[in-house]
């Protein structure tokens, strides 16, 4: 599926494709409902039925993945209720492995996350991933999310990386979409972003289920 001798640098998403989403989809699907019902006085059913159009109507902006956005329209410490939970974040399966074998085939490493920075900080002390990586670059450093073409424009500046030989895996549809808009030739989807869900069907780009599919050979 891959040529490695074709590719110099590889940038990867965090949630769903390096960590397993579960920790994401059960954080926002029923912990800050949970905390938001137990806070305002109402029923599970009641919260849900209050937040989640809030998060439809934020989804693919900058603001969708701001810990401090929601903490301030919620009324909530996200940051301390992620930590409630942070013992659900994990690292996918073959992840550390392939991170390794590429960093002995000199390939350069770079985690490319919508994720806010305090989401970053809590996920690296669980899983120590900066250890495996070269390079870490929130979205909010660029004021655009990864959706926004210019996201990878602003990305180039910063980490000059060549479009011909530059693989992004990312479990986001919109994200490979945005990256093959700017010209990046390597674009792998991942079907099993959660553990808990099953694999996704995806027709538009290759997929990989697991990291073992793509694990290069030394």
């Amino acid at each position: 599926m891959i040529d490695w001798n074709h590719i110099d640098t590889v940038l990867l998403d965090m949630d769903g494709t390096l960590l397993d989403l579960n920790f994401d989809n059960h954080f926002w699907r029923e912990h800050v409902p949970l905390r938001y019902a137990e806070k305002y006085h109402l029923d599970i059913e009641s919260a849900k039925q209050e937040l989640f159009p809030k998060f439809r109507n934020a989804e693919g902006s900058i603001d969708w993945y701001c810990v401090d956005y929601w903490s301030e329209q919620l009324g909530l410490d996200i940051v301390m209720l992620k930590q409630e939970v942070d013992h659900l974040i994990a690292v996918h399966p073959h992840v550390v492995e392939f991170l390794d074998r590429l960093k002995v085939l000199g390939k350069h490493r770079a985690l490319v996350t919508n994720a806010h920075h305090k989401s970053l900080m809590l996920k690296l002390e669980r899983t120590a991933l900066h250890h495996h990586l070269d390079d870490m670059i929130c979205s909010h450093e660029f004021g655009v999310p990864k959706e926004d073409t210019s996201f990878w424009s602003k990305l180039q500046v910063k980490l000059p990386f060549d479009k011909q030989r530059t693989l992004l895996v990312d479990d986001s549809l919109p994200v490979l979409r945005s990256a093959h808009a700017y010209g990046i030739s390597g674009l792998l989807a991942v079907s099993k972003p959660d553990s808990q869900s099953p694999p996704r069907q995806v027709d538009e780009f290759q997929a990989i289920y697991d990291f073992s599919h793509i694990m290069p050979e030394l």
